[in-house]
C-alpha cells in the first residue's frame, strides 16, 4: 500500500478569540532548516491589524476590570497549556532555527517559566510600583496603578516564543490588551501560542496575534489611535524609528528592548516588575484621616 501523502497545516491568526484567515487571502510558506516545506501560515493585511486593534480595544475595559488574582490564574492557565503543548512548540523551534531540539527545549521551558512569573506578578507588582505617599495635613494619600489600554507588541527574530512571550505577559497582568505581530523569521511560534490562548481561559479580543511581514504592519500599528502603547524588541534601527515617531500620534508609550542574546534568559533581568512599569498610569487617590 502506497504510503499516504501528508497533509500540512495551514496557521491562521488569532484574532477576537477564533482563528482567521486573512481577509486577503494571502498565505506564506514556512519552510525547516534543510529547505523542506513544513506549513503554510496566513499573511496578515492591514485590515487585519485594525480588525485586531478594534477587539482589543473591544475587550480591554472587561479585561482591567477582573481581579489582579483572577487575571493571574489565567496567566497560569497559560503556562500549563503551553507546558502540555511543549513538545510540539519544542519541534517547530528546533525544525526552523539552528541549535538542535535541546535549545528549543530551553526557550520553551524558559517561556512557560515567564508566564508563570507575571502570574505571580498580577496581584502584587501594586504594592511594588504605588505607595503610600506622605502628606501634611488629615489624609491619606495613595498613588495605585492602572493599565494604560491597547499595546501593541513587535516579536523579535531571536527567540521567537520566549521573546513574544516576555514581552507579552508583563502587559497582560497589568490588565491590558494586546495585539502582536510575531516573529517575521519564525513566525510558527506566534501562531501556535494562539491555540494556548484559545485554551487557556483568555476572553475573546484580550490577546490578538498576527503572523505577517513586519515591515507592512508596523507603520500602521505605531500610527493607530486605539494603541496607547508599544512594546518591542530585536528591531532594526528603520522599525525602531517608526515605532518612536507613532508617538507622537496619541502620546503613546514606546518601550523598544535592547534584550538580546543570553540576556532573555536572564531572570533578574525579564522578571523584574519594572517590566510592567512602562504600560501602567498613576491615579493619585486623597481620602480624609479618621483623626
Amino acid at each position: 500500500m502506497a504510503g499516504r501523502m501528508k497533509v500540512l497545516k495551514t496557521y491562521k491568526l488569532y484574532m477576537n478569540g477564533g482563528f482567521p484567515r486573512s481577509e486577503s487571502g494571502r498565505t506564506v510558506k514556512v519552510n525547516d532548516s534543510s529547505g523542506k516545506l513544513l506549513a503554510h501560515i496566513c499573511k496578515a493585511s492591514r485590515k487585519d491589524l485594525r480588525d485586531a486593534v478594534d477587539a482589543a480595544h473591544a475587550a480591554q475595559p472587561g479585561w482591567a476590570a477582573r481581579t489582579a488574582y483572577n487575571r493571574g490564574q489565567i496567566l497560569y492557565r497559560m503556562a500549563e497549556m503551553l507546558e502540555g503543548k511543549s513538545a510540539e512548540f519544542s519541534a517547530i523551534l528546533s525544525a526552523t532555527i539552528s541549535g538542535g531540539r535541546r535549545r528549543a527545549e530551553r526557550e520553551v521551558g524558559r517561556a512557560i517559566e515567564r508566564l508563570v512569573c507575571f502570574a505571580g506578578w498580577s496581584d502584587k507588582y501594586a504594592q511594588v510600583l504605588g505607595c503610600n505617599n506622605p502628606v501634611a495635613g488629615p489624609f491619606y494619600n495613595f498613588t495605585v496603578p492602572e493599565p494604560t489600554g491597547v499595546i501593541g507588541i513587535v516579536a523579535p527574530d531571536e527567540q521567537p516564543l520566549l521573546g513574544l512571550v516576555s514581552l507579552l505577559a508583563p502587559v497582560l497582568c497589568a490588565g491590558n490588551t494586546v495585539v502582536a505581530i510575531g516573529s517575521d523569521e519564525h513566525p510558527l511560534a506566534t501562531a501556535v501560542l494562539g491555540e494556548v490562548c484559545a485554551t487557556s481561559d483568555v476572553p475573546a479580543g484580550t490577546v490578538n496575534l498576527l503572523t505577517g511581514e513586519r515591515s507592512e504592519l508596523t507603520g500602521i500599528l505605531a500610527d493607530h489611535r486605539n494603541i496607547q502603547g508599544l512594546h518591542a524588541a530585536g528591531v532594526d534601527s528603520d522599525t525602531r524609528q517608526t515605532l518612536e515617531a507613532g508617538a507622537g500620534e496619541n502620546m503613546k508609550r514606546v518601550m523598544v528592548r535592547s534584550t538580546a542574546g543570553k540576556a532573555w534568559y536572564d531572570d533578574r533581568e525579564c522578571h523584574s516588575p519594572y517590566w510592567i512599569e512602562p504600560f501602567i498610569e498613576y491615579k493619585t487617590i486623597w481620602h480624609p484621616s479618621a483623626c
